[in-house]
């Protein structure tokens, strides 16, 4: 693939990710959110699928529901590329991720069962990534992510 083609279905991933950022911002309101939350959970979910599932190659949104991805996104990517990331970041970051999630099975546009795989993944690892995230944000503690 080249760059061109690249960037051509990124942008055309992006334009579908759009609508559905704007069903899930639909959901928040008719769940009576206050704007504030709203816009936390929509910068979280547009973070996730229009900037971690597009920098390597263009994965769908519906692909951001793997065990590996979402690992991979709040395990390792979060904690070390984002200058943000502390373990509340990583919570709240989960929370809108599963929520973004819920509504795009409500809306079916996921299976059930990837839905689900998401969920334990998340339930699974949650205490590691934490304590992953504050030892790497600890200059005094060994680097978790240094294998080497």
């Amino acid at each position: 693939m080249t760059y061109e083609e690249y960037e051509q279905k990124c942008d055309e991933i992006r334009m579908r990710n759009a609508a559905y950022l704007d069903e899930f911002r639909e959901d928040l309101l008719n769940a009576g959110l206050k704007e504030k939350t709203i816009n936390r959970h929509c910068q979280n979910a547009n973070f996730y699928i229009n900037t971690y599932l597009l920098r390597e190659e263009p994965l769908e949104m519906t692909c951001g529901t793997d065990s590996f991805m979402i690992d991979d996104f709040l395990g390792h990517f979060f904690i070390r590329k984002c200058m943000w990331s502390t373990p509340g970041t990583i919570k709240s970051t989960a929370a809108s991720i599963k929520k973004f999630y819920s509504s795009m099975l409500q809306r079916g546009n996921i299976d059930e069962s990837d839905y689900r795989e998401l969920i334990e993944t998340i339930r699974d690892n949650m205490d590691c990534w934490l304590k992953d995230c504050e030892s790497y944000n600890n200059p005094d503690a060994p680097n978790p992510f240094d294998f080497f």
